[in-house]
């Protein structure tokens, strides 16, 4: 399995960036897909967790401004962020589970077994 991300950049508040994963090497029809986020400060952090059958999770940091989505083959996991805050820089990774679904929710029990090598975002003020 290998999951690569893209689509990080350097934006100022209020501005918006989208996130890709592209993931290879799998062929279950069971997984869950999310974005976690992490900076020297504040630790790791579950931003967003997205499910085979639709089912989706965000932090509440996020909620209303950050939005998962997957293209129509499932080889693709997007995170649409608007209205970025300075908070909101960190280095975010692609997480993956193949062949098991877990509940989305609460994010912090996430089991993924896969990760990408992340794309940073910075956000100035």
């Amino acid at each position: 399995v290998r999951l690569v991300e893209s689509g990080g950049g350097s934006v100022q508040s209020g501005g918006s960036l989208r996130l890709s994963c592209a993931a290879s090497g799998f062929a279950h029809e069971k997984y869950c897909m999310g974005w976690i986020r992490q900076t020297p400060g504040k630790g790791r952090e579950e931003v967003a967790t997205l499910a085979d059958d639709g089912s989706q999770a965000y932090a509440e940091s996020v909620k209303g401004r950050f939005t998962i989505s997957q293209d129509n083959a499932r080889k693709t996991l997007f995170q649409k962020m608007n209205d970025l805050k300075p908070e909101d820089t960190a280095m975010y990774y692609c997480a993956a589970r193949f062949g098991l679904r877990f509940p989305v929710a609460p994010l912090e029990r996430a089991v993924f077994n896969n990760w990408g090598r992340g794309t940073q975002v910075t956000v100035s003020s």
